[in-house]
């Protein structure tokens, strides 16, 4: 069996969401994909697909070998495509999305250098506070934070960063400090308005959510800041966001204890799309100095 060539005949099945429209893909005939489909799924002793006369449905065992499918079926592109990266200086452009703040902070200066070693490049750089949809906004390349729902992207992990309780000296001054999530709700508070009124914690070893009654709901991650700078209440940021004000002393971090586990930060693109050798280019220059960043992060113990 050429197991490659049955893993992209299952990948094609899955991604068309027919057996025909996988043949059309594949410049191949329906029966010849039923043909690949059986003889993969007799070789590894399991049903992947549950078929019917209207629709295809993955069973958990296929769910599961999928994920491995794409991420083999990547990492043989990526090979292929790090070869011709070396024989090409990138060229042409590169559509990029991130998160604003992390975009400012550490993504664009980034992006800067590496278009000044590379005056054959331009670049796209969209900073959004969402989740986008790459194929249909046509991003080669996202930077994210959190855990992926999108099965169909491949992520390149960049590591970790968390959320962490502030509050300026001033208002520590005026009213202690918080002892437990509990106290929270005495408190005054300012919140990103899209992430609502409740802050997630975790309190011997299991998740802890208190709900907090906003003095400020702000759209802008700046705003909620400088509103807790100003003393006007505790907020709640990624701890890259509050980095600056932690080494001024503007912001203090609390109750560090009750941290909920750090999430995955990662560039992840499409498996649909081959990786080019401009987006791959790029992804190799930035990423050793985005992984020493978010590795300081939690060095301070600011993402643990």
């Amino acid at each position: 069996m050429d197991k490659l060539k049955a893993m992209s005949t299952f990948v094609a099945i899955v991604d068309q969401g027919s057996l025909s429209a996988a043949g059309d893909k594949l410049d191949r005939s329906p029966a010849a994909i039923v043909r690949t489909l059986a003889g993969l799924e007799r070789h590894l002793g399991v049903r992947l697909l549950n078929r019917s006369t209207r629709r295809l449905a993955l069973t958990d065992e296929g769910r599961d070998y999928l994920q491995h499918c794409r991420q083999i079926l990547a990492d043989i592109h990526g090979a292929e495509a790090r070869l011709d990266s070396r024989r090409t200086e990138p060229a042409g452009t590169l559509s990029i999305t991130a998160p604003v703040m992390f975009g400012h902070l550490h993504l664009t200066p980034l992006l800067n250098q590496w278009l000044k070693q590379h005056p054959q490049m331009r670049a796209d750089l969209t900073l959004l506070d969402r989740v986008t949809d790459l194929l249909e906004e046509g991003f080669d390349l996202a930077l994210r934070i959190g855990h992926l729902a999108d099965s169909s992207l491949i992520a390149r992990p960049l590591g970790h960063t968390g959320y962490v309780l502030c509050a300026s000296p001033e208002l520590l001054e005026q009213r202690g400090h918080p002892n437990h999530p509990q106290d929270l709700a005495d408190w005054p508070t300012v919140c990103f308005a899209p992430a609502g009124s409740t802050w997630h914690f975790q309190v011997d070893g299991k998740p802890w959510p208190q709900r907090i009654d906003p003095l400020i709901r702000a759209n802008q991650i700046d705003t909620q800041l400088a509103a807790a700078r100003d003393g006007l209440g505790l907020c709640r940021v990624l701890s890259y966001q509050a980095q600056q004000d932690f080494e001024r002393g503007t912001l203090v971090p609390l109750l560090t204890d009750y941290n909920p586990p750090p999430m995955p930060v990662q560039f992840v693109f499409p498996h649909s799309r081959l990786l080019s050798p401009r987006v791959r280019h790029f992804m190799e220059a930035v990423e050793g100095p985005l992984k020493a960043r978010l590795a300081g992060e939690t060095g301070k113990g600011l993402a643990t």
